[in-house]
């Protein structure tokens, strides 16, 4: 009938890749000779190029076709069982286990000519199923590609199994295949301490040159060398100019290129006690932290159009070095310096030197007001508060000033003691009494008063008045 003879030629064409195209009836050349008559041309052979044009191929004796499919029914068991089934009439319970996937679709079964039918598709016995794989994967097509051109022709239980072992087992197929997905990130562990894991990568041929970039993972510290050649004497001389001022890392990750692992650099290495670690081949993001500082410079480097290379390299570097890292959250020369760099953008706050000057100069204004100027010279005699028992003041004299307001004093036990201005005041000594040859008595030995003289112990009065002192209000309740 047409539905069969629509799926032979569904199952002759799938063996092909062709487009159909619409051709109007005035270009067709078989049309009816009164209305278009063909023009006349000569008879001519004309080449036929075999990769131009889609010949039909012809099918071998082992094609699987309707009669061959007929025959293979009526000759398995359980396909002969189910047609009987379908034709007569199903029982109650599934007879056994293997007829379990025609039973659970015996409503949807038919036949027609002693083949199945599960719907529009054509239930395939086993000794033809190897032959429907194969067509279906001439064109070596992927597993959802080859089940959905199945299903629309043919089925039998667990076909789409056989159709993914077959393309798994497929080695062009495999050969051909895309990469499977990328794992889960595994991120590097941040160090403990700056300059201590480096991560080295190259840029270029970039600008006409070529670049070293060096990062910091624990701060995010960049350097950028330009290269004249990347071999490995070059990169150790631009490593060993780095290394001088940040010192020498415990850790260097580096990709597999030749600069990075010839003998000259692993010696290099080992001579400073660095341990390396090379990346995966071919697998850039295992240095990710490298690259993403490469892809970072190089965007930067595009963007200044002004200035020599080395001069855009020096502002991109201050730049990064100052501004915060996403990462980290401080900025690079934060985290390596444990200080910030000056830019202009620090002009922007007041100057706080300044500022404190002013303060210290209001300060002392009002301090000075109240204050008492004193300056002592050297062998000065003095006296110096005691801050221990015994007198409240003890003589001395001055031997060294130690400080604006500070000196050294020498006691009468020959002790040296430290003093503030503030702890000191003059010791002085007194006059020598100058008598005359005749002095005429105007009173009695008894009236005679002595002179008061000025001893050395003679204190004088306190400058602030003395606190008061009470007792308090609960101790007004006990007898004493």
């Amino acid at each position: 009938n047409a539905a069969s003879r629509i799926q032979r030629w569904a199952l002759t064409l799938a063996a092909y890749e062709y487009e159909i195209k619409y051709k109007e009836g005035r270009n067709h050349g078989n049309a009816d000779g009164l209305s278009r008559l063909p023009l006349t041309v000569k008879d001519e052979k004309a080449s036929i190029p075999g990769d131009t044009l889609l010949l039909l191929q012809h099918f071998d004796e082992t094609s699987v076709t309707s009669s061959k499919i007929k025959r293979w029914t009526l000759k398995n068991a359980l396909f002969s069982r189910v047609l009987h089934y379908v034709k007569s009439g199903w029982p109650a319970k599934c007879p056994s286990v293997e007829m379990r996937p025609f039973f659970d679709r015996r409503n949807e079964l038919s036949c027609q000519d002693d083949i199945l039918l599960w719907g529009c598709r054509v239930i395939i016995p086993p000794e033809g199923r190897k032959e429907i794989i194969q067509e279906l994967h001439e064109a070596h097509p992927g597993i959802s590609r080859m089940k959905s051109l199945a299903r629309s022709y043919v089925w039998w239980p667990n076909m789409d199994k056989e159709l993914e072992g077959c393309v798994l087992n497929c080695d062009h197929c495999q050969q051909v295949r895309d990469k499977p997905p990328e794992a889960p990130m595994h991120p590097w562990e941040w160090p403990s301490r700056p300059w201590s894991r480096l991560h080295v990568d190259f840029a270029g041929p970039f600008m006409n040159k070529m670049f070293m970039i060096v990062v910091d993972a624990h701060s995010k510290w960049m350097e950028v060398c330009v290269m004249k050649t990347i071999t490995s004497e070059n990169t150790i001389a631009k490593l060993q100019q780095i290394f001088s001022t940040h010192g020498i890392p415990d850790t260097i990750v580096s990709d597999n290129g030749p600069s990075f692992t010839s003998r000259e650099f692993k010696q290099f290495l080992q001579r400073n006690g660095i341990k390396q670690i090379k990346s995966a081949p071919y697998h850039p993001a295992s240095n990710g932290l490298a690259e993403k500082a490469v892809q970072t410079f190089k965007q930067a480097m595009k963007k200044m159009k002004s200035g020599t290379i080395q001069e855009k390299i020096n502002n991109f570097l201050f730049r990064y070095r100052i501004t915060p890292h996403t990462t980290t959250g401080a900025s690079p020369a934060e985290l390596l310096m444990k200080r910030k760099l000056k830019s202009k953008l620090d002009l922007v706050f007041p100057n706080m030197e300044e500022k404190v000057v002013n303060k210290q100069n209001i300060q002392k204004h009002y301090k000075d007001k109240t204050a008492k100027e004193r300056d002592f010279d050297l062998e000065s005699k003095v006296y110096a508060k005691n801050f221990c028992s015994g007198d409240k003041w003890l003589p001395g004299y001055i031997t060294e000033k130690s400080g604006p307001l500070s000196y050294r004093i020498r006691l009468s036990d020959d002790n040296i003691i430290r003093r503030h201005v503030d702890h000191l005041r003059p010791r002085q000594t007194a006059d020598p009494v100058i008598t005359p040859d005749f002095v005429i008595e105007t009173s009695t030995p008894s009236e005679k008063k002595p002179l008061k003289e000025t001893t050395q112990s003679e204190t004088t009065e306190p400058r602030y008045p003395k606190r008061q002192k009470r007792e308090p209000a609960y101790l007004k309740d006990y007898v004493r």
